[in-house]
C-alpha cells in the first residue's frame, strides 16, 4: 500500500517563482503588492510578471506604444464581432471576452508571433543580408503568406506601422534596443516590394513584432500580448454592445442569406 502523501507531496503539487502568497502577505516576483500598487504602470507590471524584473521607462514606453496600437479594429475583426454578437446572445463581458479571445489563433491573430519568428530567423542567419533565404524558407516550409507584411483593408500603408517604427528608431538612438530587428523587418519589406514589383508596407503585426522581438520577448509571448491588448477593444465592443441592445444578432442582417450549394 502506498504511503499517504505528505505536506511536502501537496506544497510541490504546483511550483511557481511568480507569486508567493499566505495570510497577509502577496510577493509578486519577490516585490510586496503594496510596494508595486501606486508605484509601477501596468506595462512595467506585465513586463515584471512576465521577465522577472521591472523594465526601464524608456522599455516600459515601448511595450506600452505596442500594446496602445492593437487595441482594437473594429467589428469588421472577427474577434470584436464575436464578442458583440456573444452580447446578443445574452452572455455577460467574461463570456463574451473568452468568445472573443479564443478567435485570435494562427490566422487571426497570429501573425506577430510568426513575424518576431521570422526576424529571429533572419537575425540568426546572419542580419538582414539573409533575409531573401529565409523569406524563402519561410514560404517553402510555413506559409505562402510573409506575416507582418501587407494589408487587405489599409491601403497603401498600415497608419499604425510608420509610428511604431519611428519609436524603435528614437529608442535605438538612446541606446534602449539595437535597432536591429528594425533593420531586418525593413530589410524584408524591401525584398517583397522588389518581388512584387510593387509596395508590400509593414503592419501593426509586422510592426508590434519589431518591438517585441527589440525587447527580448519570446514568439509565443508576442501573440499573448497580443492578447491582452486586443482584450481591451474587445470589452469596449461588448459593453457597447450592451448598451445598443439587441438579440441573436449574426455576422450579417436577417434580409441577407448565405449561398446554397446543391
Amino acid at each position: 500500500m502506498a504511503d499517504a502523501p505528505g505536506t511536502g507531496d501537496v506544497a510541490d503539487w504546483w511550483r511557481t517563482s511568480i507569486i508567493e502568497m499566505e495570510p497577509g502577505v502577496i510577493r509578486l516576483r519577490g516585490r510586496p503588492i503594496e510596494d508595486l500598487i501606486g508605484s509601477v504602470t501596468l506595462p512595467q507590471m506585465i513586463w515584471l510578471m512576465l521577465r522577472g524584473d521591472l523594465p526601464t521607462a524608456p522599455q516600459a514606453g515601448l511595450l506600452e506604444a505596442a500594446l496602445v496600437a492593437a487595441v482594437d479594429h473594429g467589428p469588421q475583426a472577427p474577434s470584436i464581432a464575436a464578442a458583440r454578437m456573444a452580447v446578443t446572445c445574452g452572455l455577460p463581458l467574461n463570456n463574451a471576452m473568452a468568445s472573443a479571445v479564443n478567435m485570435l489563433g494562427d490566422v487571426h491573430g497570429g501573425a506577430g508571433e510568426q513575424a518576431v519568428e521570422l526576424y529571429h530567423a533572419i537575425d540568426a542567419a546572419g542580419g538582414p543580408g539573409a533575409a531573401a533565404g529565409e523569406i524563402d524558407r519561410w514560404q517553402s516550409e510555413r506559409d505562402r503568406f510573409v506575416p507582418g507584411f501587407g494589408h487587405r483593408f489599409h491601403k497603401p500603408r498600415d497608419p499604425r506601422a510608420p509610428r511604431l517604427l519611428s519609436l524603435v528608431d528614437a529608442a535605438a538612438e538612446e541606446g534602449t534596443v539595437t535597432g536591429r530587428f528594425a533593420a531586418i523587418a525593413r530589410t524584408v519589406e524591401a525584398e517583397l516590394e522588389r518581388r512584387k514589383g510593387r509596395p508590400v508596407p509593414m503592419n501593426i503585426d509586422g510592426a508590434t513584432a519589431v518591438i517585441f522581438a527589440e525587447l527580448g520577448f519570446a514568439p509565443p509571448l508576442a501573440r499573448g500580448l497580443f492578447c491582452l491588448s486586443r482584450s481591451v477593444g474587445i470589452l469596449a465592443h461588448a459593453w457597447e454592445q450592451m448598451g445598443q441592445g439587441g438579440r441573436n444578432k449574426g455576422p450579417t442582417p436577417p434580409a441577407y442569406r448565405w449561398t446554397y450549394d446543391p
